[in-house]
């Protein structure tokens, strides 16, 4: 049985000869195709490989995996179908989030709910949500 890889990070300049030499060298190919931009007609930096036997597919998948190509590592993966769901990726460590591009405020992500020295605990909540101290907005006065 057949078996397709996505073979991603490729260069912008890179031709179908140029990739199917690449890949020929593990073994015979069942299919290639180079996606290309409709509007440019330029490559899109990834293709789908497909080798006859699984044993080339898996070679293929060993050798080549972040191996250099054109100046740029290879990302190898056997293709998945459109609608099958993304592998599960790594957990996400637990604590205050970064602040995103969605919320540009400069208290997004920090916690001011400590206090401060004197010892009251006064929490104002600013533009977006965000909690600060009620002295944050105060001139410095030096």
């Amino acid at each position: 049985m057949a078996v397709r890889l996505f073979v991603g990070n490729l260069p912008y300049d890179v031709t179908e000869a140029e990739l199917r030499a690449h890949f020929a060298a593990i073994g015979p190919l069942a299919y290639l195709s180079l996606a290309m931009d409709r509007d440019t007609g330029k490559p899109r930096g990834f293709a789908f490989v497909e080798f006859s036997a699984r044993a080339d597919a898996e070679d293929a998948m060993r050798r080549l995996h972040n191996h250099l190509f054109k100046g740029r590592p290879l990302a190898v993966n056997e293709a998945r179908a459109r609608d099958a769901p993304a592998p599960p990726s790594a957990p996400r460590p637990a604590g205050p989030r970064p602040p995103s591009a969605a919320d540009p405020s400069p208290e997004a992500g920090r916690d001011f709910s400590a206090g401060d020295e004197d010892g009251d605990e006064e929490e104002v909540h600013g533009a977006y949500g965000a909690r600060h101290r009620a002295d944050a907005d105060a001139p410095d006065p030096a």
